[in-house]
């Protein structure tokens, strides 16, 4: 494992088909895309989620021990594929439900916080525990981009490696 692969473990680990809620809508769930790193022509019409890592910070665990730690952070896009009256408070619903199976996907099995072992831990970093969620104003997105967007932070410790 290495710094690099991070974005892909975590993608890994939220598209994988287990026990917790399936993100893809080809498992069943509700994502049409979950894909490490911002597209640079995004696709307008899919509900997806971009991983991304905003911070990589070396943290020292011992005298010779160093543990990597990511912020990792979520885009997640959900268009509004009509303009109808109603529609968009139902989009705004349907987005709530998802974002929902993504927390529980996140937060992984009871007692297990590696992400199958992709991770020493995630969600549960001192200077950043949990998971935050925000919003982004559905009055401003709808009218101009034409989707509904939030943004999800976590952070994640990696293994150990020797300094």
């Amino acid at each position: 494992m290495s710094t690099a692969d991070a974005v892909a473990r975590e993608v890994s680990w939220l598209t994988a088909v287990d026990t917790l809620p399936s993100l893809l809508t080809a498992n069943g769930g509700p994502w049409d895309n979950v894909q490490a790193y911002w597209a640079r022509t995004p696709a307008t019409q899919q509900t997806t989620i971009y991983v991304l890592r905003s911070v990589i910070s070396d943290e020292r665990a011992a005298n010779i021990r160093i543990r990597p730690t990511y912020d990792f952070t979520l885009k997640l896009v959900w268009p509004i594929r009509q303009t109808t009256t109603g529609i968009a408070e139902g989009e705004q619903q349907a987005l709530d439900s998802a974002v929902d199976l993504l927390l529980q996907r996140i937060r992984g099995p009871l007692s297990d916080k590696t992400h199958g072992g992709r991770f020493l831990s995630v969600g549960e970093v001192p200077r950043m525990p949990g998971v935050h969620v925000l919003f982004e104003d559905p009055e401003v997105t709808i009218d101009a981009v034409k989707a509904l967007r939030a943004t999800v932070s976590y952070s994640a410790d990696d293994y150990e490696i020797n300094d």
